[in-house]
């Protein structure tokens, strides 16, 4: 399954008094690397703008393997799961490259959802064929 994968170090304010990443980033570090792979696509949060949708999180999951550290460099790495209708379920791992060990595993799962009404609705076929033609899946209609 094809991957896609952001570097970056840790920041001395996402740290707690331990001195280690507050277990809360990690999310933040999940979301950025999506965000990332979206621009990478050539898509961007500002662009869903004009669908009048938005992405909530509804499940979201992480098992904390090994600490991370201020300046520490980590990778977090983004596949696809699943895609629904109107879901997408991301599965990411993050590896601390200074220390050589898994820091972290986890997945989101996000559906698209209609701003004003908040319901479900189908996520966007440009953002689907992106995906699926990044991930080479099957796009048969």
């Amino acid at each position: 399954m094809k991957s896609f994968s952001v570097r970056f170090r840790v920041s001395w304010v996402e740290t707690d008094a331990a001195k280690v990443v507050h277990f809360s980033n990690y999310f933040r570090y999940f979301e950025r690397a999506e965000e990332e792979f979206y621009n990478s696509l050539g898509m961007d949060f500002q662009s869903f703008s004009s669908y009048d949708i938005w992405f909530p999180r509804i499940e979201a999951f992480c098992r904390y393997l090994s600490p991370c550290r201020f300046n520490d460099l980590i990778e977090v790495t983004l596949w696809i799961d699943e895609i629904r209708e109107k879901s997408i379920k991301y599965h990411f791992t993050i590896n601390n490259l200074t220390s050589g060990k898994k820091a972290a595993e986890g997945h989101v799962v996000i559906v698209s959802a209609n701003i004003r009404e908040g319901q479900a609705v189908p996520l966007p076929r440009e953002m689907v064929e992106k995906i699926k033609t990044f991930c080479n899946m099957n796009t048969g209609d």
